[in-house]
């Protein structure tokens, strides 16, 4: 096969067509014009999905190279954790010789210690300042691009570190873990993430209390990385012998219970305490209903509400909280207690009335938010449906959407009118949506 062909679609960016190439019999380590693997390429262009193409079809991140290093090494220095871990490959404790993971080791310590700008100066023997942007390494954590001199790094190093400790079955000291998280102050940043992952996967007595001093930490970071790291217990559980479900919903509890002097640290206490179904959640909700920030009254509603299904009755505290939120000065707390009381089944004339207040709200926001939890709700009123049909006018295209959707399950006389006033429905990223489905399969039986 001609080595050109693999090259070409390293080089476009296309990880299906590399896939292929290699199926067909195209040698994984073919050699680019520069004498390079094209693993190299698809390193030094941060393109991941086609470094994982090669690494999985065979591509040796282990090679050397003319000038020393490997393509693992050069991953590994331009700093992006989803590079360096795509061309780390499966089980690298195995494949690597101790001498080598100590080297790999080494050389992600140096640059996060010293600073990919430092590295960058020396590298190129410009002594400038880099350039600097701030990219997506991955789908959902961002790091900084440092360009000097024609080279370009990120500075995902703390990251790296991280991932090759855990990789290499080395259990870092927990305080560090945290320090590498925080330095950052982002919790979308790469190195606050993967210290986030591997704590989650270090549940254990030695961790847990390692880990949980630091809610009593004067630095309000260090309490949001724990709440972080709780947040992940809870929706990434483990085995029931290790979940630590309970003790994270306890500690919770008493984090609320005893005050969090931080609004925006309590908001986060609250929003993890309603991913649990502690009994004493609702007692919490009612403590903060009146919290003078918004951002706390938010986190309010959920607390109220109980897990089972169907949802018992509300208890009189909890909806007479709920009917004060939902008149909340704050949209987001108004949006939020509209929510909940459409999520309690309640089925009363005061939550009806108050919801379909809600759908013609003066914000934008609010209206949407409630159309779209209202839409598949047991309530089959002619008020709730009637403030649904208003809502077809609206700017917004999910707002409508979700009027046309509610009003169709309704089986409401307007519904083909409904749909009509969504306008077309093949628009690009609703090509899988549920709502878009049911109207289609509407009019295909309507017309039939």
């Amino acid at each position: 096969m001609d080595r050109t062909q693999l090259v070409a679609a390293v080089r476009r960016g296309d990880p299906e067509a590399v896939t292929a190439l290699l199926e067909a019999g195209a040698a994984p380590d073919t050699v680019a014009d520069d004498g390079l693997p094209v693993l190299c390429l698809a390193v030094a262009a941060f393109d991941t999905a086609v470094a994982c193409a090669l690494v999985e079809g065979g591509a040796d991140p282990d090679r050397q190279l003319p000038d020393g290093t490997t393509p693992l090494i050069r991953a590994i220095e331009g700093g992006s954790p989803a590079m360096a871990t795509a061309v780390l490959g499966r089980e690298p404790r195995l494949r690597l010789a101790a001498a080598d993971r100590e080297q790999l080791l080494a050389l992600a310590r140096r640059w996060y210690e010293r600073g990919a700008e430092d590295e960058l100066r020396d590298r190129t023997g410009d002594h400038g300042p880099a350039d600097r942007s701030r990219v997506m390494d991955d789908d959902y954590n961002h790091v900084t691009q440092l360009t000097l001199d024609g080279l370009t790094v990120r500075g995902g190093h703390g990251a790296i570190l991280t991932d090759l400790e855990w990789a290499f079955r080395i259990l870092t000291p927990v305080d560090e873990l945290v320090a590498r998280a925080v330095a950052q102050r982002e919790p979308d940043h790469v190195d606050w993430s993967s210290a986030r992952w591997v704590l989650c996967e270090r549940r254990s007595e030695e961790t847990w209390p390692a880990l949980t001093t630091y809610r009593r930490s004067p630095d309000p970071q260090h309490r949001v990385f724990v709440l972080d790291v709780l947040l992940g217990f809870l929706l990434s559980p483990s085995s029931r012998l290790n979940s630590y479900e309970t003790e994270t919903a306890e500690l919770l509890v008493a984090w609320a219970t005893d005050g969090e002097d931080d609004p925006g640290v309590l908001a986060d206490v609250l929003r993890v305490l309603s991913e649990t179904e502690h009994p004493k959640s609702t007692d919490v909700g009612l403590r903060y209903a009146g919290h003078p920030a918004p951002h706390v009254r938010t986190q309010v509603p959920d607390l109220l509400l109980s897990w089972d299904t169907p949802p018992p009755p509300l208890g009189a505290a909890a909806r007479a909280a709920l009917l004060l939120l939902a008149g909340d000065e704050d949209w987001g707390v108004r949006t939020e207690a509209g929510r909940a009381m459409i999520a309690a089944q309640d089925g009363s004339a005061d939550f009806r009335d108050v919801v379909v207040g809600l759908l013609r709200d003066p914000v934008a926001g609010v209206r949407a938010c409630i159309a779209e939890a209202v839409a598949g709700s047991p309530d089959r009123s002619t008020a709730v449906a009637d403030a649904l049909v208003s809502l077809l006018d609206e700017d917004d295209f999910g707002t409508r959407l979700n009027a046309a959707y509610g009003l169709l399950r309704r089986h409401h006389p307007h519904t083909g009118e409904a749909i009509d006033r969504v306008g077309p429905l093949n628009r690009p990223g609703f090509e899988h949506d549920h709502r878009v489905s049911a109207c289609w399969s509407w009019k295909w039986e309507h017309d039939r």
